[in-house]
C-alpha cells in the first residue's frame, strides 16, 4: 500500500480543540453567535472571539497540501522532495502560516509505479487537498485524471511527462525534460561534432532523442546517436561500448538514466582505453555535484563534464533561503540535497504556493479558487531562481506537445576543479528551438 503521513496537531492546539468540545465552551459559543452582531458596535464584546473574518479571533482555515515522489525504488528516487515540503510547512507554520493559514503537508510514496501514482492522487482528493505541490511521477495519465476530476491543480511537477504541460490542472515552474534535453543539445552543439544519447527504453525515454536532436539542429549538428538502455538494469557495459563507438573520436556521450546515470558512467569508465578523446554529459538531476564527489572530483571521469540544468548552480546566493530552512527545520534529514533538481524545484513549488494564496487575501483556499487565481495571472517571484512565472493563456509558450510551458529557460554548468560552475552566465531560452518538436 501506498505509503503517506499527515502532521500532527499540536499539543496546544489539541488542547484548545479539546477545551472546544466542552459543555462550557458550547454555552460560550451560543453566547457569542447571540451578540456577534452587536459585537461590531460594542468593542467590549470582542473577547467571545468574533474577529476580521467572523470565525475565532479571525483564525483562517489550514491549507492542505500533498507533495509525492518515489522512494526507495529500484529505479529513480527523489525522497528529499517530500522532505523538503515538510521542513516548508514546519518553516512557514512557525512565521504565522502562509496569510495567517496553518500549511498542512501530506506525503506519498508513489514507488514509481502506475497504479500506486494513482493512489496518491485519489488520496489527495480523499484529504481535500487544495494542490499537489513540488511532486515527481513518471506516470502523468494516471495521477492527473483523479486530480482533474477534483480540479486540484498541479503545481510545480517534475516536468518530466506530457501530461505536466498539456493538462488544464497542471502549472510547471520550469520547462521539464523538453527543454533540458532541447538545451542540452544546444549546449553540446558547439563542441561536439556527433553525439550519442543514452536514454531510458520507456515511453517518456522515447522523446528524448527529438528533444536534443532539436537543439543540435539549431547549431546545424546532426542528429544524436540513440542508445536505449533499461531503466534498472545493474551494470551497462555493451550500452557503454556502443555510445562510446557512435559518439566517434571528439564526439560527446550524453547520459539521461536518472538514478542509473551513475551506475551507466561506472560502467563506462572500465571500458578499456582505445586512445580516443569524449566528452561526457548530462543533465542535472541525472549528474549532480554529489555524484561528481563520489566519482573522483578533479580527477574523476566528469572533469570537464556539460551539464544542463533548469535553475542557477547550487551555489548561487538566491538558494540561501532554501538552505537556511533546510539547516533549521530539516532536523539534519540526510534526504534533503540542496543542489538536487528534485528538491529544488519542490522549493519553487511552495514559493509559488505562498505568494499566489498571499494575493488571494481570503480565510478559505479552496482548490477551485487557487486554480482560478493562477489562471487569472498571479505573479510569482522566485528570486531569481527563475524568470517570473504567470500562468495565464499568454503566458504560455504554446509548443507543440507542450503547450503549458511557461518558463522555457536552462541554464548551462560545467565541472570545472571538481565543482559544478556555470559554464554561461544567466539563463539560455530555448523555447523557439522546441518549436519544431511534438511528443510522441
Amino acid at each position: 500500500m501506498t505509503g503517506w503521513r499527515h502532521s500532527s496537531l499540536s499539543r496546544s492546539r489539541l488542547s484548545r480543540y479539546r477545551l472546544s468540545r466542552s459543555p462550557s465552551a458550547r454555552a460560550v459559543r451560543v453566547l457569542c453567535a447571540a451578540v456577534a452582531g452587536a459585537a461590531l458596535l460594542l468593542p467590549a464584546l470582542t473577547g467571545c472571539g468574533v474577529g476580521p473574518l467572523g470565525g475565532p479571533s479571525g483564525a483562517k482555515e489550514p491549507v492542505t497540501v500533498m507533495t509525492w515522489a518515489p522512494i526507495g525504488t529500484d529505479a529513480t528516487n527523489r525522497p528529499g522532495m517530500p522532505a523538503l515540503a515538510k521542513a516548508y510547512a514546519r518553516w512557514v507554520n512557525a512565521s504565522g502560516g502562509i496569510d495567517g493559514h496553518e500549511l498542512r503537508v501530506l506525503t506519498c510514496n508513489e514507488r514509481n509505479d502506475a497504479a500506486s501514482a494513482a493512489q496518491c492522487a485519489r488520496r489527495a482528493v480523499k484529504a481535500k487537498a487544495v494542490a499537489v505541490v513540488g511532486s515527481y511521477s513518471q506516470h502523468g495519465r494516471e495521477f492527473m485524471a483523479p486530480l482533474e476530476a477534483a480540479n486540484i491543480p498541479y503545481l510545480g511537477g517534475y516536468g518530466i511527462t506530457e501530461e505536466e504541460f498539456s493538462s488544464y490542472v497542471s502549472y510547471p515552474v520550469n520547462g521539464g525534460q523538453a527543454t533540458l534535453l532541447a538545451g542540452n543539445g544546444r549546449q553540446l552543439a558547439r563542441d561536439c561534432p556527433h553525439t550519442a544519447l543514452v536514454r531510458p527504453d520507456t515511453t517518456t525515454g522515447d522523446d528524448l532523442p527529438d528533444l536534443i536532436d532539436s537543439g543540435l539542429a539549431a547549431a546545424r549538428r546532426g542528429p544524436a546517436a540513440d542508445i536505449r538502455a533499461q531503466e534498472n538494469a545493474t551494470s551497462y557495459p555493451e550500452r557503454a561500448e556502443e555510445a562510446r563507438t557512435r559518439a566517434g573520436d571528439g564526439g560527446c556521450v550524453t547520459v539521461v538514466l536518472g538514478d542509473r546515470t551513475e551506475t551507466f558512467f561506472d560502467s563506462y569508465r572500465r571500458l578499456p582505453d582505445d586512445g580516443r578523446t569524449l566528452r561526457v554529459s548530462s543533465v542535472l538531476g541525472s549528474v549532480g555535484q554529489a555524484l561528481v564527489d563520489r566519482t573522483g572530483g578533479r580527477n574523476g571521469l566528469f572533469e570537464g563534464a556539460y551539464l544542463t540544468g533548469w535553475y542557477p548552480v547550487a551555489s548561487d546566493p538566491a538558494w540561501r533561503p532554501m538552505r537556511d530552512v533546510i539547516g533549521e527545520y530539516a532536523f539534519g534529514d540526510d534526504d534533503i540535497d540542496p543542489a538536487d533538481q528534485g528538491a529544488q524545484t519542490t522549493w519553487i513549488a511552495y514559493t509559488a504556493l505562498k505568494s499566489v494564496i498571499e494575493s488571494m487575501n481570503t480565510g478559505r483556499i479552496t482548490s477551485g479558487g487557487l486554480a482560478d487565481a493562477l489562471d487569472r495571472g498571479a505573479r510569482v517571484d522566485t528570486g531569481g531562481l527563475t524568470p517570473p512565472l504567470r500562468w495565464r493563456y499568454e503566458d504560455m509558450l504554446g509548443t507543440p506537445g507542450f503547450p503549458r510551458i511557461v518558463n522555457g529557460d536552462v541554464t548551462f554548468q560545467v565541472v570545472r576543479q571538481g565543482r559544478l560552475v556555470t559554464q554561461r552566465a544567466g539563463f539560455v531560452d530555448v523555447s523557439g528551438t522546441l518549436g519544431g518538436t511534438t511528443a510522441r
